[in-house]
């Protein structure tokens, strides 16, 4: 699963970003006033490139840090924070629809596709899914196959299943 390319109109605008550290890893975080354009894992298979535009900076990133801080604490269920995610109409309708799910609870690709009203498009959610540009914050970990089981995660299976034991572990 290759990470998302952040679209050619963003490369004007004034992006930041930051690498934090995190229970499953580094984590890039990635935005411009707007809010947040990504979250990714830099420890992965598909660590997203810095661009020489962008400017490290952690200030921008602080609110976003301290709900990721709550969220591995367990004392956060929920994010908070302005995204400004960058892909097709249907992927930002999957990414719209992976944050209606419950913390500590996990869905089909065949259940998001009939919530957003395309039925037949589960392998279209899977894309999609692994397109998601803002891991965690955007909760793509909490969809799972039609059989129940774990399957594909842009940053590993193992860190999917760490995260969902976190969720459970406190639900």
């Amino acid at each position: 699963m290759k990470p998302p390319v952040l679209s050619k109109t963003l490369k004007d605008l004034a992006i930041s970003y930051w690498i934090s550290p995190s229970p499953v890893g580094r984590l890039l975080l990635v935005g411009n006033p707007d809010g947040l354009q990504a979250l990714q894992f830099q420890d992965g298979a598909h660590p997203l490139d810095i661009q020489p535009s962008w400017t490290q900076s952690r200030e921008p990133f602080d609110p976003v840090l301290e709900q990721l801080e709550e969220y591995f604490d367990g004392s956060r269920t929920r994010f908070q924070i302005a995204l400004n995610l960058q892909g097709t109409p249907f992927q930002c309708q999957v990414w719209k629809a992976l944050q209606s799910i419950p913390y500590g609870r996990t869905v089909s690709y065949g259940k998001i596709a009939h919530q957003i009203g395309s039925p037949k498009a589960s392998r279209a959610v899977g894309a999609a899914n692994g397109r998601n540009p803002a891991s965690i914050i955007v909760p793509c970990h909490r969809v799972i196959g039609s059989n129940g089981k774990l399957v594909g995660y842009g940053g590993g299976l193992p860190i999917k299943t760490a995260l969902l034991a976190l969720e459970q572990s406190r639900h």
